[in-house]
């Protein structure tokens, strides 16, 4: 597990933060631009030394500002990729990836040469230059180069910020197969709320300086009390499992803690385990069963509680659905017209659903 405890003044900005990032799987440093994320990666990696902190990675501190430890950058064994791959233009991508490899301890053990062709999906690219590769491939090398390492801790710094949206649709996928198969902690730096749906497993906010909230991502996006919540694309991220496919009327159906949902055909097979987005904005509320509608996902709920939003006309709704919580974001004139109150049966309409990329090729245990 790494723990991070930093205090650090440069210029008129102050950096209070402290959080833990889950011992595998990718924690997301989520904020606006300013607010400190990449300097606390550039204090896990040494490329920065705080004014007061601890740093500590499996017990052991790479960082301890009361006790004069400050491990150099070449021993804390993290991999780094930035928005930008830093490849060397003067040799192949076969140069560059052995350049990783020979960079690795020789105890350390991590994916081979090939496993990481395979998992990146980048031999095809070996004999060529940077120069000739597009945005997205040199960061799949970028990152192969930095696996090879065989590192104890994989850190990204917006490593998608500087591609367009085709190629960041195409790294995406790879990131998602890395995440599933790395085995090893992800310090993951991020502004884009899409690539927090895709690949967190934990969720640290920040703003100007300090953490705001930590834990998981269902978690924390069903909080109304946070600055996610002031988003127009506000809304909960929940687990789901694909349950069948009718090709005929092109639906998929998926399970989900609380019920079950249709969407526009999906290619995943049966047991694909997704995490999809419910956008408060997408989902309505009626109280009594509606009849003659095109929304094919109406499902009974009970009014949790009812918070307001940055809007002083609009109010989120809190809807129970068994173990789920959805958000809805309706008009205060809507809320006094139906008359509704916390502890009301009523019927969650949504209206469409977004998914990230596929969380392991198979559920387990149905």
């Amino acid at each position: 597990m790494l723990e991070v405890m930093l205090r650090h003044h440069f210029g008129g900005f102050t950096l209070d933060a402290a959080f833990q990032a889950a011992p595998e799987g990718v924690t997301a440093l989520f904020g606006p631009s300013g607010c400190g994320k990449s300097t606390v990666l550039k204090a896990v990696a040494g490329l920065l030394r705080p004014d007061e902190g601890r740093i500590a990675f499996d017990g052991v501190p790479l960082l301890d500002t009361a006790r004069r430890v400050m491990l150099p950058p070449e021993r804390r064994r993290c991999g780094l990729v930035f928005q930008e791959a830093r490849l060397f233009s003067h040799m192949s991508v076969a140069s560059n990836l052995r350049y990783g490899l020979r960079r690795a301890p020789r105890d350390a053990t991590g994916p081979g040469f090939d496993e990481v062709l395979a998992l990146l999906g980048i031999e095809p690219l070996l004999d060529r230059r940077p120069a000739r590769l597009s945005g997205g491939e040199r960061q799949r090398v970028a990152l192969g180069r930095a696996l090879l390492m065989r590192p104890r801790l994989l850190l990204m710094d917006e490593p998608l910020a500087a591609l367009d949206a085709a190629r960041r649709a195409e790294i995406l996928p790879f990131l998602a197969r890395l995440r599933e198969a790395a085995r090893m902690p992800i310090l993951y730096v991020t502004h884009a709320l899409d690539e927090v749906d895709a690949l967190a497993d934990r969720l640290v906010l920040m703003e100007a300086g300090k953490v705001v909230a930590a834990g998981t991502v269902e978690e924390l996006t069903a909080r109304t009390d946070l600055p996610l919540a002031a988003r127009r694309d506000a809304g909960v991220v929940i687990p789901c499992t694909v349950l069948d496919h009718d090709i005929a009327r092109g639906l998929t159906r998926f399970r989900f803690p609380g019920g079950e949902l249709v969407a526009p055909l999906r290619p995943e097979p049966a047991g694909t385990r997704l995490r999809l987005r419910l956008r408060a904005r997408d989902v309505s509320v009626a109280t009594a069963p509606p009849e003659g509608i095109s929304m094919q996902n109406v499902l009974p709920a009970t009014l949790a509680a009812i918070a307001p939003t940055a809007s002083p006309h609009e109010v989120f709704l809190h809807l129970a659905l068994g173990e789920t919580t959805l958000l809805a974001r309706v008009t205060r004139d809507a809320l006094e017209r139906l008359g509704l109150t916390p502890g009301a049966r009523i019927w969650a309409m949504i209206k469409s659903v977004t998914f990230d990329q596929a969380r392991g090729d198979q559920a387990r245990g149905g």
